[in-house]
């Protein structure tokens, strides 16, 4: 039993077949000096959530069906609203997993917690501002000691050339057999915002409106070996998932369109954020062992231009394919996530979403704000603010960053020129 636990931990993200032109990257050494992640202290909210455990100041509750689920989400501020449903058969519970037993997936912008109905524990990911996710499961059981345990047995899956290297998390889009079998015989994909509509949610259900843009979501695939939709009407825009399978079980109806484009946006963000760190974090270990300076090593310098530039790119959504028709959710996540800013004196937030033509209406990612940007070493920070300046005042002429408008430009330096903590001095006003 022990070890089914700790197997489940490795499958709550798990993934298949890179992105497009993703480069694949060797896994970096867990154990090497500058990075110590199987012997390190972490720090993300499930540890934080096991210390105030074990001192007395939060106390989860076992409740209904849902088991500790619905404490977990209020002791880590995980929104019901950000619901995901996954059916497909990607898990280590994979025997329980169905259209009719889904898996859920709450997440915030640092931790996900996942729930299988009848399952024999929560799981969760909490992301250490340093070394990245971190892997672990609650046992569903009131006479078991509340804690969540973490063990490295879960790592083969969660560092690989799929996640740059890291300890990291994806998102998977398969062809789902009736019972939420993936077809691996007819291709799958991962999936960040960067990924065409069209081969998006393969296995998940998906409530809220995408217009005449097609998606994998709330289908399955038939006997002509094509995915149809699961509704005999064979509509796949789904208001609530009520009719699809027992919704009483859940804690709410919805897999929300919405909370599914930004986690997906999510999860590689925050890979590139350890990649960059821990790359970063090697190169200047072997210039302190060499006595070198980092400003005067080639490799060093490669290491940061590099890694810069593909972080900076994602971060600016210049790879984002445009929305060809307006997306609408319907759980109430686009409301709660965008109201929580930071704002500037004008009430701009890069939390807001656009859903007409692209994801946010101010196209730079809010995890700007995140812990695990401002815990990246500073010559790295350095690097990636000096690549945005060079785009975002408009001094980099490529043609695919001629999508960021004048205006995209100006508003993004204004709203973090006034929300961003130590921005460097050099961001000024964008003129023309």
């Amino acid at each position: 039993m022990r070890r089914a636990v700790l197997t489940a931990n490795l499958v709550l993200f798990a993934v298949a077949v890179a992105f497009g032109a993703l480069k694949s990257e060797p896994a970096i050494n867990l154990d090497a000096p500058a990075i110590h992640y199987n012997t390190a202290t972490f720090n993300d909210p499930v540890a934080q959530l096991n210390l105030k455990i074990e001192r007395g100041e939060i106390h989860l509750k076992f409740n209904g069906p849902q088991g500790y689920l619905r404490s977990v989400l209020d002791a880590l501020n995980v929104p019901i609203e950000s619901q995901l449903v996954v059916f497909s058969k990607t898990s280590f519970q994979s025997d329980r997993i169905t259209p009719a037993n889904p898996r859920s997936i709450f997440f915030t912008d640092n931790v996900a917690v996942g729930w299988t109905h009848g399952g024999p524990f929560v799981e969760m990911a909490g992301e250490d501002p340093k070394e990245g996710m971190v892997f672990y499961s609650l046992p569903q059981s009131p006479k078991a000691k509340v804690h969540a345990n973490r063990d490295p047995n879960c790592l083969p899956c969660h560092v690989s050339d799929r996640s740059m290297g890291v300890p990291g998390t994806l998102m998977r889009s398969v062809y789902p057999a009736a019972d939420g079998t993936p077809i691996e015989s007819l291709t799958n994909y991962l999936t960040d915002d960067r990924s065409p509509f069209a081969q998006r949610w393969g296995g998940w259900y998906v409530t809220g409106l995408t217009g005449s843009m097609p998606h994998m979501g709330n289908s399955i695939v038939g006997p002509d070996g094509k995915l149809v939709a699961m509704r005999p009407s064979g509509d796949r825009n789904l208001n609530s998932l009520k009719g699809e399978f027992d919704t009483d079980n859940y804690l709410s109806p919805y897999s929300d369109v919405v909370a599914l484009m930004v986690f997906e946006h999510q999860m590689h963000m925050m890979n590139l954020f350890t990649h960059m760190g821990w790359e970063v974090r090697l190169a200047l270990y072997r210039d302190q062992m060499n006595q070198r300076a980092p400003s005067q090593d080639k490799a060093t310098q490669h290491v940061l231009r590099d890694t810069s530039r593909q972080l900076v790119d994602y971060m600016l959504f210049v790879d984002e394919p445009p929305l060809t028709s307006p997306v609408q959710g319907t759980s109430g996540f686009a409301e709660k996530f965008s109201s929580e800013g930071p704002r500037d004196d004008q009430g701009r937030s890069l939390r807001q979403f656009d859903l007409q033509h692209r994801l946010m209406r101010y196209p730079c990612s809010y995890m700007i704000y995140s812990d695990a940007f401002d815990a990246l070493p500073d010559e790295a920070k350095s690097a990636i603010y000096e690549r945005m300046w060079t785009i975002l005042s408009g001094q980099e002429k490529g043609k695919k960053y001629a999508r960021l408008s004048f205006d995209d430009r100006k508003d993004i330096v204004e709203i973090l020129r006034s929300t961003k903590r130590r921005l460097p001095a050099y961001f000024q006003p964008v003129t023309r």
